[in-house]
């Protein structure tokens, strides 16, 4: 509930601001227990809080879609991310075989960059334009083999 009363991070993620707790409780319920091959949805703790979540998407010929998000913006900044994308793809390659990630940004998410290009990503292009934090922006398009 904090995360969806948080507008900074709801804007960031493209979240609709201050959900009904009823709705946000089962679409929480769904993405936890969804039972979809091509989409994993795991929780990040942090000294015993769950403070984000990190996926997989698009699960499919031995690739998939990295994606990353940091709900409590106290503990932004942390390396939090980067970890968690590192375990995410470590659980990826060892679990289902996957090979190659693909993660996404806007141009103006300096830090999404940042945390991508220390775990090894290469951005690949820049196509594609969306609303990012009050701005149209242009997406960037990484790559990790």
């Amino acid at each position: 509930m904090s995360w969806s009363r948080d507008p900074i991070f709801c804007e960031a993620n493209g979240w609709e601001k201050n959900r009904d707790p009823e709705e946000l409780k089962q679409w929480w319920s769904y993405c936890v227990d969804m039972d979809k091959p091509s989409f994993i949805r795991l929780g990040i703790e942090y000294e015993g809080t769950l403070v984000g979540y990190a996926d997989l998407a698009e699960i499919h010929d031995n690739q998939a879609e990295l994606g990353i998000a940091i709900g409590e913006r106290k503990v932004w900044g942390r390396g939090i991310g980067r970890q968690a994308a590192l375990a995410i793809m470590e659980y990826g390659k060892t679990t289902l075989g996957i090979k190659s990630f693909a993660a996404e940004t806007h141009e103006s998410n300096t830090r999404c960059q940042s945390m991508l290009e220390k775990v090894g990503f290469e951005e690949i292009g820049r196509a594609g334009h969306e609303w990012y934090c009050g701005q149209h922006d242009r997406l960037i398009q990484y790559l990790r083999t």
